[in-house]
């Protein structure tokens, strides 16, 4: 039996949380045999828009990309939901039409819109009892306890560590399930960051390639204490670098034999996409199948 997210975030191991953008990369991510996958509205923006993560993307679209993925797949889905799109009544409706999509957890922050990806200059939050207010709409708008809240703040770069992790306490205070301290700025600053905060709830990290927080390995993280963490963007990062590098040598070469080894050909990602169970499938329900069942049947 699986776990909930909410059981499994009581256990000390943590969890490794890829990235997904799509139901491709998210029955990717499944296969590869993740407890969990994160939702990342920053590759939502980069893929769907070709856009960087500056609030643009919208509810209607994340949800749209939630109901996707979870047609596709089973695995626990931890959704960005960015500022909750708005005030209070905005948050309690992403809440419920997060949650009526597929999704496990909701993450929510307290920037002020348009936000900006935690680790771009710039940023700018809303006052904490106005992000107190949202938590508390998210937790009367959700249908179920097993639905995650976490609260996220990017306060570091705006007002100091000392007052993240105020924010913090509060947010927790609200009723958020998980705490997130976006972006710290150093090795030192990840160790407050638990030293601080551990026994209020569940701590989040989050590990940017190139970001303001060094990378560190699940393993290290969880020796401090995290029972979360997520590289949200790398699979955009990856699948860019390799579709320049695609589009480079078809474009030098009139073909794509040089790419040859770094590609699927057409009968290996139709295994991968499941081609033959879906043809198998819906064969299964042709009349003549149907009909030949039932006569076998009849005859036991």
């Amino acid at each position: 039996m699986t776990l909930s997210l909410k059981a499994r975030f009581a256990q000390a191991e943590i969890v490794l949380a890829p990235g997904v953008y799509d139901a491709l990369t998210a029955s990717l991510g499944e296969a590869a045999g993740f407890e969990a996958l994160y939702v990342s509205g920053a590759s939502i923006a980069y893929t769907r828009l070709g856009r960087p993560d500056i609030g643009l993307v919208s509810m209607a679209e994340v949800a749209d990309t939630i109901t996707m993925i979870r047609d596709r797949i089973a695995t626990p889905l931890i959704v960005d939901a960015d500022t909750g799109y708005g005030n209070a009544l905005n948050m309690q409706r992403t809440m419920r039409l997060f949650e009526r999509a597929g999704a496990n957890a909701l993450q929510i922050e307290d920037q002020s819109f348009p936000k900006r990806c935690g680790h771009l200059a710039d940023k700018s939050v809303i006052p904490a009892a106005e992000m107190v207010g949202k938590i508390k709409a998210a937790v009367d708008a959700r249908a179920s306890q097993e639905t995650l809240i976490i609260a996220r703040t990017d306060a570091i770069a705006v007002e100091g560590f000392e007052s993240a992790l105020e924010r913090a306490h509060l947010y927790a205070q609200a009723g958020a399930d998980m705490l997130f301290v976006e972006a710290p700025g150093s090795a030192d600053e990840l160790g407050r960051v638990t030293a601080e905060l551990t026994g209020l709830a569940p701590l989040m990290a989050n590990m940017v390639e190139g970001g303001r927080t060094p990378i560190k390995s699940a393993k290290e993280l969880e020796a401090l204490g995290f029972s979360l963490v997520i590289f949200p963007g790398g699979i955009v990062r990856a699948l860019a670098r390799a579709a320049q590098d695609f589009y480079g040598t078809l474009k030098r070469d009139g073909s794509t034999d040089a790419f040859r080894n770094q590609m699927f050909d057409f009968d290996q990602l139709n295994a991968v996409i499941g081609t033959p169970q879906m043809i198998a499938a819906g064969r299964s329900y042709e009349a003549e199948q149907i009909i030949a069942a039932a006569e076998k049947s009849r005859q036991a």
